[in-house]
């Protein structure tokens, strides 16, 4: 089993910070606007279906917003680096702390923008930061995390191999951080309302940090 350095633990730490800020967002969009995700939209594309079968108007445009502005946040994450050279690793931060700082100040009878500003920054960060330990992951969502940690784990009860063990591991820390990190979010949110997302920068911030560190290792 390859053992991992210095920088290898620092990546791993960045990514599940990251994390973390993913499920933050998760449980901040659901309990203070309107109850639509934003950092996944499986369940946004189901609502919007049913309340088109219902005929609310109102509440397809605000699925669709959101659906939309996941699809523009993937897009740009894609083209900005192509366009204007961008690193959207130090990037993806900077916006989604931005954006955090904004969200707070709107007001629930703006929940359409707020979710739509959600789900701009939780595609970004999906988009950019993609795999840890050199495996696919998901940082603002959990299905597909848990289903490459139970195939990981089936593999390493047939094989005994201590490198699927421990990719396996990875995926359920990934889980347990996105678990802590709404659980954060509940918290916070029920203490400071919508001020409570301003906790989410602290995370941001050791997240950029944790990457200057990476690059002081790797000279």
């Amino acid at each position: 089993m390859q053992k991992l350095s210095r920088n290898d633990h620092i990546d791993l730490y960045r990514h599940l910070s990251f994390c973390a800020v993913g499920g933050f967002f998760g449980c901040y969009a659901v309990l203070i606007h309107s109850g639509v995700m934003g950092n996944a939209q499986t369940v946004n594309l189901i609502e919007l279906l049913l309340d088109a079968l219902r005929g609310d108007l109102h509440a397809v445009l605000l699925h669709l917003g959101a659906l939309v502005l996941y699809v523009l946040g993937t897009m740009l994450t894609v083209l900005l680096p192509h366009w204007w050279g961008w690193d959207m690793h130090y990037v993806s931060p900077v916006i989604t702390a931005a954006a955090a700082m904004a969200v707070a100040f709107l007001p629930e009878t703006l929940n359409t923008t707020a979710n739509a500003v959600v789900s701009f920054v939780c595609a970004m960060q999906v988009q950019t930061f993609r795999k840890v330990r050199g495996h696919a992951y998901a940082s603002t969502m959990c299905i597909g995390n848990m289903r490459s940690g139970t195939e990981a784990l089936c593999v390493y009860f047939h094989t005994r191999d201590r490198e699927v063990l421990h990719k396996a591991l990875t995926y359920f820390g990934v889980i347990g951080l996105f678990a802590v990190g709404a659980g954060l979010g509940a918290l916070l949110t029920g203490a400071f309302a919508e001020r409570g997302i301003w906790v989410s920068c602290a995370l941001l911030a050791v997240s950029f940090l944790i990457m200057f560190i990476r690059e002081e290792e790797a000279k």
